[in-house]
């Protein structure tokens, strides 16, 4: 709820623009980050969504807030696809069980930067739309079903609480003595089990949820909209910018030669 206040004050120019619009770029930037594995794109297109952010009224901070798991799990894939890759080119680095070559580091750079290239989209996607205009958009302009756009909507609302549920979960089995202390198999052992009595508490939360809103007749054939969702000249500008910053990855990407097809063999 406090981000939902958040963002109806918010006054930065993307978050006046309609949802569907920049879910449309979102996919215009990704589908060209999901054809090819080169750095050169994955800089570009990088590059460009940096240049968003204030656009939306986000700082380096909060990116990294909402957005750490998925920069952390880039980082990884990168890391592991240098070391796994097929050598190709000069050897680099050879510690026996692994090595790194020029080839091999360059594809895993290039992992790197399409990763964070394809989070940090969805990242801005979520940090400046309001889970209700989502809702209404997808309901009133994509004529989703409305149970599906509701499920949606509640599901959103719910992450704030269960990370919130979760810091509740994990003070109450600190002061029971659980969790805080002993060797690093039982700490693992206590988070899995504080895993579970998130998992416990969600599905009572959904539960609860579900019988509370077929109740109130958010299952009935007829509906009103409170707000109605409409298009601006902001929105066409959201999608060519999209359009924009795809087209620039794959110009550079081939003007520089690296453009490199995922389903082709590179020779």
């Amino acid at each position: 709820m406090r981000e939902a206040l958040t963002l109806r004050g918010n006054s930065a120019l993307l978050t006046r623009a309609n949802p569907l619009a920049k879910f449309a770029a979102v996919v215009l930037i990704t589908l060209v980050l999901a054809l090819s594995i080169d750095w050169v794109s994955a800089s570009v297109a990088l590059a460009g969504e940096l240049l968003l952010f204030p656009l939306a009224g986000l700082t380096v901070q909060l990116l990294w807030q909402r957005g750490w798991p998925l920069i952390l799990a880039a980082a990884l894939g990168g890391w592991s696809t240098a070391i796994l890759a097929p050598d190709r080119g000069r050897i680099l680095l050879d510690v026996g069980i692994w090595s790194i070559s020029s080839g091999s580091l360059e594809l895993g750079v290039g992992f790197l930067l399409r990763g964070l290239a394809i989070a940090l989209p969805a990242v801005l996607l979520m940090s400046c739309t309001d889970p209700t205009d989502l809702a209404d958009a997808l309901a009133q302009k994509a004529k989703l079903p409305h149970r599906f756009v509701l499920g949606t909507l509640a599901a959103m609302r719910l992450v704030g609480l269960m990370a919130e549920e979760w810091q509740t979960i994990g003070m109450a089995r600190r002061a029971r003595g659980v969790g805080s202390r002993g060797n690093p198999f039982q700490r693992i052992r206590a988070t899995l089990g504080q895993s579970f009595g998130l998992m416990v508490q969600a599905i009572r939360r959904a539960s609860r949820l579900a019988v509370t809103m077929e109740a109130r007749g958010f299952g009935g054939a007829r509906r009103t909209w409170a707000r109605e969702s409409t298009y601006s000249r902001l929105d066409l500008w959201v999608v060519l910018g999209g359009l924009a910053i795809a087209s620039a990855a794959y110009s550079a990407a081939a003007g520089a030669g690296t453009w490199n097809l995922v389903f082709l063999v590179r020779q």
